[in-house]
């Protein structure tokens, strides 16, 4: 898959985008990449310049101070950091701000975080709706997905997995299985680590990124 680079996503179309990345862009290229990686316990490659960064199961070089991406081959087939504006940003601003912070082994919902109860409803718009009705009534191709993604498989909901997001940032999808009388349901938890790198923004995008990277590997797959 051939490297993709900010100018080929259609940022003028779209302000909301395209300025937060012209911003953080800017502040990573000011930044000093061993500071990145001392602080986010990710290694830093000086001849080349590049980070080694891996993401919801895959890989990615990333160079400092252009922040160009690339894959290192696995056999996911899928990779949203190269696809997805939303996941630039996400991780961008996780090496500008993130820790290496370890998770205690619990879980929470969005609404438990920092914040998170002032855009649950949109949350829960945007993730738990999208998970449950795109889903839950194919609990097959969400095993399948999840399988991809190195996801771990859990006894929670009628299916659920574990997957890694980045670092020690883990994320739990659960279903229950739509039948005649109720419709699908859906709960995305987090490792209650997230606050120490993410705001609740940025953890409404995770969603988002997951799940869309959910739907083009069920494309794949079914293809």
């Amino acid at each position: 898959m051939e490297k993709t680079t900010e100018k080929e996503f259609p940022y003028a179309k779209d302000n909301k985008e395209r300025l937060p990345w012209e911003h953080y862009l800017s502040l990573y290229g000011q930044a000093d990449p061993q500071e990145i990686a001392q602080r986010l316990g990710i290694s830093y490659d000086e001849g080349t310049k590049s980070f080694a960064v891996g993401l919801l199961g895959s890989v990615y070089k990333i160079t400092w101070p252009d922040f160009q991406v690339d894959h290192e081959p696995d056999e996911i087939g899928y990779y949203p950091l190269e696809d997805m504006i939303a996941a630039k940003i996400l991780v961008i601003r996780y090496l500008l701000n993130g820790e290496d912070s370890f998770p205690s082994g619990k879980f929470v919902a969005y609404s438990d975080m920092p914040w998170g109860n002032v855009y649950q409803k949109q949350f829960h718009g945007r993730c738990i709706l999208r998970l449950a009705y795109g889903f839950g009534n194919k609990l097959d191709r969400f095993q399948a997905v999840m399988e991809r993604m190195k996801g771990k498989k859990l006894d929670l909901g009628d299916i659920s997995y574990e997957i890694c997001l980045i670092g020690r940032y883990y994320v739990r999808f659960i279903l229950w299985e739509g039948d005649e009388e109720f419709p699908p349901s859906s709960q995305i938890i987090f490792s209650d680590n997230f606050p120490h790198a993410f705001e609740a923004e940025d953890i409404a995008v995770v969603g988002d990124v997951c799940i869309g990277m959910m739907k083009a590997l069920d494309k794949c797959i079914g293809a």
